[in-house]
């Protein structure tokens, strides 16, 4: 089992390591890409493979059947530049080793001042806000593999302008003949989309070289189209066994961005007292083009609730190289 796992690990650390055209700031719906949940962002976002809460509709929609996920999650980050980043999950199982989910995602900021050239002060306000809200179904087709999908509603929104569409994520988990899981993902695969609303329509001069002619003639400023941020993963993952001291729990993952050079994520989690306390660390993005997320640290702490419900608290702790730190923290119930 070590051989095949240290194989895989080889590579997949040797593709992620292979340098690819710089493609960054290429994509729309950027807020796609933030890595969502303290107990993920606490392992370095090497998750693809264990995706065992309401998170998985994020990371890999396989693991709500994989793991007969019953989950109500909450979770809220601090982001970078004073924006609020939340999520929101809730997943209800089905009979015959089926589960459904819902899932909101949320970006919002504060009003910001309108400027314009020569008139800094105009006593007007914009806002900006971005959201998606997706439906998730997954499936066990064997007792060791299982596949999930997630449809979403995504809009970005800044002043008057806007941008909406639909994006599928696809993944699937897989216990292996040799003990670890391998798990894979495509997420945010959908049409490319453009920003339309009425701050593109500009009075325009048609001929700035013919006097009398009318000079607020209307005009609609074209915009580009992007494709959305997709993303490849695969993940490895394993359990090691401590008897009654714990468990530690080890992860790697290799990613393919669209938008930017491929990279790993390792993470590790130690449960101790049966689960009851949890401790994880994280390297993110190891690899990447211009690295900008470094390390991650994470704790949790799992109480059991009233009528055999089990509460989960998870705070995270993300070190950026030049955008200050992240803090995410999440609270959920399992039942």
């Amino acid at each position: 089992m070590m051989k095949i796992a240290k194989y895989i690990i080889s590579v997949l650390l040797f593709a992620s390591s292979l340098q690819a055209v710089n493609k960054t700031g290429t994509t729309a719906a950027k807020f796609l890409s933030i890595d969502v949940g303290s107990q993920a962002v606490g392992m370095g976002g090497a998750f693809t493979s264990i995706a065992n809460d309401a998170t998985a509709m994020y990371w890999n929609p396989a693991g709500l059947s994989f793991n007969k996920i019953g989950n109500v999650y909450l979770n809220h980050s601090n982001w970078i530049a004073d924006i609020s980043f939340d999520y929101f999950g809730m997943t209800i199982p089905l009979r015959g080793s089926q589960v459904l989910g819902f899932n909101i995602t949320s970006v919002t900021m504060g009003d910001m001042e309108v400027t314009r050239y020569g008139n800094e002060d105009t006593d007007e306000t914009f806002s900006a806000a971005n959201v998606a809200v997706g439906i998730t179904y997954a499936m066990n087709l064997t007792d060791r593999f299982s596949i999930g999908f997630n449809g979403k509603y995504t809009q970005e929104t800044i002043a008057n302008n806007h941008a909406t569409g639909a994006a599928l994520d696809v993944g699937t988990l897989f216990i292996t003949p040799f003990g670890f899981r391998l798990g894979t993902s495509i997420s945010n695969f959908g049409p490319k989309r453009k920003m339309t609303g009425d701050d593109l329509l500009v009075p325009v001069d048609v001929d700035e070289t013919i006097n009398g002619n009318n000079e607020s003639v209307t005009g609609y400023l074209s915009t580009d189209y992007f494709d959305l941020p997709l993303l490849l993963r695969v993940g490895i993952s394993d359990d090691i066994h401590f008897g009654r001291l714990g468990r530690l729990t080890w992860a790697i993952d290799a990613n393919s961005p669209n938008d930017n050079s491929m990279y790993v994520n390792i993470g590790t989690e130690m449960g101790l007292f049966n689960d009851i306390f949890i401790i994880r660390a994280g390297v993110n993005s190891l690899f990447m083009n211009d690295r900008e997320k470094k390390f991650s640290l994470g704790i949790g702490i799992n109480t059991p609730g009233t009528f055999n419900n089990i509460l989960h608290f998870n705070y995270s702790f993300e070190v950026l190289s030049h955008l200050g730190d992240i803090h995410q923290i999440s609270i959920h119930i399992s039942y």
